[in-house]
Protein backbone atom coordinates (compact mmCIF):
# COMPACT_ATOMS: atom_id res chain seq x y z
CA UNK A 1 0.00 0.00 0.00
CA UNK A 2 1.40 3.41 -0.65
CA UNK A 3 1.55 5.88 1.74
CA UNK A 4 1.17 9.28 2.39
CA UNK A 5 2.15 11.65 4.84
CA UNK A 6 0.15 14.15 5.42
CA UNK A 7 -1.27 17.38 7.63
CA UNK A 8 -5.22 17.50 7.69
CA UNK A 9 -5.75 21.35 6.48
CA UNK A 10 -2.32 21.23 4.32
CA UNK A 11 -3.41 22.28 0.85
CA UNK A 12 -0.71 20.75 -0.62
CA UNK A 13 -1.28 17.18 0.64
CA UNK A 14 -4.92 17.81 0.09
CA UNK A 15 -4.35 18.17 -3.26
CA UNK A 16 -2.35 15.11 -3.57
CA UNK A 17 -5.08 13.33 -1.67
CA UNK A 18 -7.45 14.56 -4.47
CA UNK A 19 -5.55 13.42 -7.58
CA UNK A 20 -4.94 9.84 -5.53
CA UNK A 21 -8.46 9.32 -5.75
CA UNK A 22 -9.65 10.79 -9.28
CA UNK A 23 -7.05 8.29 -10.43
CA UNK A 24 -8.45 5.75 -8.07
CA UNK A 25 -5.11 4.69 -6.47
CA UNK A 26 -5.95 3.49 -3.23
CA UNK A 27 -3.45 4.62 -0.27
CA UNK A 28 -2.67 4.86 3.47
CA UNK A 29 -2.22 8.68 5.33
CA UNK A 30 -0.02 9.30 8.09
CA UNK A 31 -0.02 12.27 9.82
CA UNK A 32 3.55 13.87 10.07
CA UNK A 33 3.97 16.83 12.74
CA UNK A 34 6.81 18.48 10.95
CA UNK A 35 7.63 20.75 13.49
CA UNK A 36 8.46 17.97 15.88
CA UNK A 37 11.87 16.95 12.86
CA UNK A 38 11.67 14.07 13.38
CA UNK A 39 15.01 11.96 11.66
CA UNK A 40 13.28 8.99 9.84
CA UNK A 41 10.80 11.85 8.28
CA UNK A 42 13.87 14.33 7.40
CA UNK A 43 15.60 11.13 5.92
CA UNK A 44 13.04 10.76 3.71
CA UNK A 45 12.28 13.97 3.17
CA UNK A 46 14.79 16.75 3.82
CA UNK A 47 12.88 19.77 3.41
CA UNK A 48 10.36 18.62 6.16
CA UNK A 49 7.48 19.26 4.53
CA UNK A 50 4.29 17.81 3.79
CA UNK A 51 3.30 15.87 1.83
CA UNK A 52 5.44 12.63 1.01
CA UNK A 53 4.42 9.51 -1.34
CA UNK A 54 6.03 6.55 -0.60
CA UNK A 55 5.44 4.51 -3.34
CA UNK A 56 4.52 0.52 -3.58
CA UNK A 57 7.77 -0.17 -4.95
CA UNK A 58 9.39 1.70 -2.07
CA UNK A 59 9.86 5.08 -4.86
CA UNK A 60 9.82 7.87 -2.38
CA UNK A 61 8.65 11.33 -4.04
CA UNK A 62 8.39 14.70 -2.26
CA UNK A 63 6.89 18.11 -2.98
CA UNK A 64 3.13 17.94 -3.75
CA UNK A 65 4.18 19.48 -7.81
CA UNK A 66 6.66 16.62 -7.90
CA UNK A 67 4.04 14.36 -6.59
CA UNK A 68 1.29 15.52 -8.82
CA UNK A 69 3.57 15.25 -12.45
CA UNK A 70 4.72 11.63 -11.42
CA UNK A 71 1.57 10.58 -10.65
CA UNK A 72 0.11 12.18 -13.89
CA UNK A 73 2.72 10.47 -15.94
CA UNK A 74 2.82 7.16 -14.16
CA UNK A 75 -1.01 6.56 -14.20
CA UNK A 76 -1.98 8.63 -17.41
CA UNK A 77 -5.63 6.61 -17.81
CA UNK A 78 -6.77 10.40 -15.95
CA UNK A 79 -4.70 12.67 -17.55
CA UNK A 80 -4.90 16.17 -15.51
CA UNK A 81 -2.19 18.24 -17.17
CA UNK A 82 -3.53 18.68 -20.11
CA UNK A 83 -3.59 16.96 -23.44
CA UNK A 84 -2.04 19.48 -25.19
CA UNK A 85 0.94 22.12 -25.30
CA UNK A 86 -1.45 24.79 -25.03
CA UNK A 87 -3.62 23.17 -22.80
CA UNK A 88 -0.42 21.92 -20.39
CA UNK A 89 1.26 25.37 -20.32
CA UNK A 90 -1.95 26.94 -19.12
CA UNK A 91 -2.89 24.14 -16.34
CA UNK A 92 0.99 24.45 -15.09
CA UNK A 93 0.03 28.21 -15.32
CA UNK A 94 -2.74 27.86 -12.52
CA UNK A 95 -1.43 25.70 -10.16
CA UNK A 96 1.37 27.77 -9.89
CA UNK A 97 -0.62 30.74 -9.38
CA UNK A 98 -2.90 28.79 -6.53
CA UNK A 99 0.02 26.72 -4.86
CA UNK A 100 2.26 30.11 -5.02
CA UNK A 101 0.45 33.42 -5.18
CA UNK A 102 -2.65 32.52 -3.29
CA UNK A 103 -0.71 30.66 -1.00
CA UNK A 104 0.81 33.68 0.15
CA UNK A 105 -1.63 36.09 -0.10
CA UNK A 106 -4.34 33.88 1.51
CA UNK A 107 -4.23 30.24 2.86
CA UNK A 108 -0.90 31.58 4.66
CA UNK A 109 -2.35 34.14 6.15
CA UNK A 110 -5.20 32.91 7.11
CA UNK A 111 -5.00 28.79 7.66
CA UNK A 112 -1.62 29.57 8.66
CA UNK A 113 -2.19 31.92 11.17
CA UNK A 114 -5.11 30.33 13.03
CA UNK A 115 -4.50 26.85 12.34
CA UNK A 116 -0.79 26.36 12.29
CA UNK A 117 0.25 28.74 14.58
CA UNK A 118 -1.62 27.11 17.41
CA UNK A 119 -0.17 23.63 16.36
CA UNK A 120 3.46 24.88 16.44
CA UNK A 121 2.76 26.91 19.96
CA UNK A 122 3.78 29.80 17.77
CA UNK A 123 0.95 32.25 19.65
CA UNK A 124 -1.61 34.04 18.35
CA UNK A 125 -2.77 35.12 15.13
CA UNK A 126 -1.34 38.62 13.92
CA UNK A 127 -4.67 40.94 13.24
CA UNK A 128 -2.54 42.68 10.19
CA UNK A 129 -1.83 39.09 8.81
CA UNK A 130 -5.69 38.31 8.81
CA UNK A 131 -6.92 41.36 7.54
CA UNK A 132 -4.50 41.03 4.39
CA UNK A 133 -5.59 37.35 4.01
CA UNK A 134 -9.44 38.31 4.07
CA UNK A 135 -9.01 41.24 1.51
CA UNK A 136 -6.87 39.10 -0.77
CA UNK A 137 -9.23 36.15 -1.33
CA UNK A 138 -11.87 38.64 -2.41
CA UNK A 139 -9.93 39.07 -5.72
CA UNK A 140 -9.02 35.68 -6.30
CA UNK A 141 -12.75 34.43 -5.45
CA UNK A 142 -13.61 37.25 -8.32
CA UNK A 143 -10.61 35.72 -10.42
CA UNK A 144 -11.66 32.10 -10.21
CA UNK A 145 -15.72 33.39 -11.07
CA UNK A 146 -14.21 34.64 -13.99
CA UNK A 147 -12.73 32.02 -14.95
CA UNK A 148 -15.38 29.35 -14.18
CA UNK A 149 -17.90 31.61 -16.22
CA UNK A 150 -15.52 31.75 -18.98
CA UNK A 151 -14.82 27.84 -18.92
CA UNK A 152 -16.16 24.93 -18.28
CA UNK A 153 -13.15 24.26 -15.96
CA UNK A 154 -10.66 26.44 -14.44
CA UNK A 155 -7.98 25.73 -17.30
CA UNK A 156 -9.83 24.91 -20.06
CA UNK A 157 -12.49 22.09 -21.40
CA UNK A 158 -11.37 19.87 -19.28
CA UNK A 159 -11.27 18.96 -15.26
CA UNK A 160 -7.37 19.26 -14.77
CA UNK A 161 -5.20 19.80 -11.59
CA UNK A 162 -5.51 23.46 -11.54
CA UNK A 163 -8.83 22.40 -10.18
CA UNK A 164 -7.78 20.44 -7.85
CA UNK A 165 -4.95 23.01 -6.74
CA UNK A 166 -7.30 25.55 -6.64
CA UNK A 167 -10.35 23.61 -4.65
CA UNK A 168 -7.51 22.35 -1.79
CA UNK A 169 -6.85 25.66 -0.80
CA UNK A 170 -10.57 26.78 -0.61
CA UNK A 171 -11.54 23.46 0.95
CA UNK A 172 -8.66 24.39 3.99
CA UNK A 173 -10.51 27.88 4.10
CA UNK A 174 -13.48 26.71 4.22
CA UNK A 175 -13.11 24.16 6.85
CA UNK A 176 -12.38 26.61 9.17
CA UNK A 177 -15.11 29.26 8.30
CA UNK A 178 -13.10 31.52 6.23
CA UNK A 179 -14.55 31.59 2.85
CA UNK A 180 -17.13 34.03 1.95
CA UNK A 181 -18.75 32.58 -1.19
CA UNK A 182 -21.56 35.86 -1.49
CA UNK A 183 -18.51 37.03 -2.87
CA UNK A 184 -18.34 34.91 -6.19
CA UNK A 185 -21.30 33.19 -7.11
CA UNK A 186 -19.42 31.98 -10.18
CA UNK A 187 -16.49 30.17 -7.67
CA UNK A 188 -19.09 28.50 -5.25
CA UNK A 189 -21.29 27.14 -8.41
CA UNK A 190 -17.39 25.50 -9.71
CA UNK A 191 -16.51 24.44 -6.02
CA UNK A 192 -19.77 22.74 -5.49
CA UNK A 193 -19.43 20.76 -8.43
CA UNK A 194 -15.81 19.67 -7.35
CA UNK A 195 -16.93 18.97 -3.62
CA UNK A 196 -19.40 16.33 -5.46
CA UNK A 197 -16.77 14.57 -6.93
CA UNK A 198 -16.36 10.65 -5.31
CA UNK A 199 -12.23 11.72 -4.19
CA UNK A 200 -13.55 14.90 -2.94
CA UNK A 201 -15.55 12.74 0.19
CA UNK A 202 -12.82 11.77 2.27
CA UNK A 203 -11.86 15.40 2.74
CA UNK A 204 -15.41 16.49 3.57
CA UNK A 205 -15.53 13.26 6.16
CA UNK A 206 -12.03 15.06 7.63
CA UNK A 207 -11.96 16.05 11.81
CA UNK A 208 -9.34 18.32 12.90
CA UNK A 209 -9.05 18.14 16.62
CA UNK A 210 -9.53 21.94 18.17
CA UNK A 211 -11.31 22.88 15.36
CA UNK A 212 -14.97 22.24 13.84
CA UNK A 213 -16.13 22.89 10.56
CA UNK A 214 -18.88 24.96 9.45
CA UNK A 215 -22.20 23.31 8.48
CA UNK A 216 -21.78 23.96 5.16
CA UNK A 217 -18.73 22.24 4.93
CA UNK A 218 -19.71 18.60 4.26
CA UNK A 219 -22.98 20.15 2.54
CA UNK A 220 -22.95 19.29 -1.65
CA UNK A 221 -25.74 21.62 -2.01
CA UNK A 222 -23.59 24.51 0.59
Amino acid sequence: MRVLYHLPLSPFARKVRLVLAEKRLPFELKVEKVWERRPDYLSLNPANTVPTLIEENGLVIADSSVICEYLDEAYPDEPLLGRTLAERVEVRRLVAWFDGKFAREVTANLVGEKFMKRLMGRGNPEAGALRAGFANMRHHLDYIGWLAETRRWLAGGNLSLADFAAAAHLSSLDFIGDVDWSVSPAAKDWYARMKSRPGFRPLLADRVPGTTAPAHYADLDF
